[in-house]
Parts: structure tokens; C-alpha cells; sequence
């Protein structure tokens, strides 16, 4: 009898790099647009957003709530 043999097997290790080659690809190209758009923002946009959650607070908490830690 002849045996039928398969040669994916030694393809493994070459399909497993492409494949962690395309994924981490992919996740680089996100985090690096994520920096840059960060880096980028523009600033009085920030600052807008900053002073509207500063306004919520304040008007939700009408005291500033502060905790003392004892260390012994």
C-alpha cells in the first residue's frame, strides 16, 4: 500500500508567522494612530470637555469631599 503523505504540517511554522505577522501588524497601525491622534487633539477641545466635567461636578457636589488617612 501506498501512503498518501501531506505537507501542511511542514508549512506550520510559516503559516504561524504570517499569521502573527498580519495581527501584529493590525494592532500596530491602531496604536500608532491612537498616539498620533492623541499627540495631535487639538487642545481647546480637551479644555472644553475639561471645564464640562469640572462644571458637573461642581454642581452635583456643592462641598469638596476630602479623606484623612491615619498611618501609624
Amino acid at each position: 500500500m501506498k501512503t498518501k503523505t501531506n505537507s501542511v504540517g511542514a508549512l506550520h511554522p510559516i503559516l504561524f508567522f504570517a499569521v502573527m505577522y498580519v495581527v501584529v501588524l493590525f494592532l500596530s497601525i491602531f496604536i500608532c494612530s491612537s498616539l498620533f491622534y492623541s499627540f495631535n487633539s487639538n487642545s481647546s477641545a480637551t479644555g472644553r470637555i475639561a471645564e464640562k466635567t469640572v462644571k458637573a461636578q461642581k454642581q452635583s457636589f456643592p462641598m469638596q469631599v476630602s479623606t484623612a488617612v491615619v498611618i501609624r
